[in-house]
């Protein structure tokens, strides 16, 4: 599957990126919201999974962005967040999955495998 990550921590968006290609994936990562939104238009993935807070443009706006646009609302979106997820977990229109930090990788992993065969990919 194509992914676009939206992660403003290095580390966790090295982990995550990394774990991702590892499974088998194409994975694009942005800093922040704004960057995101740019890589999901030109990348047309079909997840993205986002942190909550970052900079310029939060995991929200992004979803919310992502939803109004008729051309990307059916992108699933997966939630990461520290403290955020149960704002997020009321948000069942814009998230398709929160996962609360530390979550374990193996975890959203098969989360990502699940959406995938949802979607018909392998």
């Amino acid at each position: 599957m194509k992914i676009v990550v939206a992660e403003d921590e290095f580390l966790i968006a090295d982990l995550l990126v990394v774990s991702l290609e590892d499974a088998g994936h194409e994975v694009h990562d942005a800093a922040h919201g704004a960057d995101a939104l740019k890589l999901v238009r030109t990348v047309k993935p079909d997840l993205v999974i986002t942190d909550f807070m970052m900079p310029l443009m939060t995991g929200l706006e992004l979803a919310e962005t992502m939803k109004a646009d008729s051309s990307l609302q059916g992108i699933p979106i997966i939630l990461v967040s520290g403290a955020q997820g149960a704002i997020a977990r009321s948000r069942t229109d814009l998230f398709d999955l929160v996962f609360d930090k530390p979550y374990a990788m193996d975890c959203l992993l098969t989360a990502v495998a699940g959406l995938g065969k949802e979607r018909g990919q392998p």
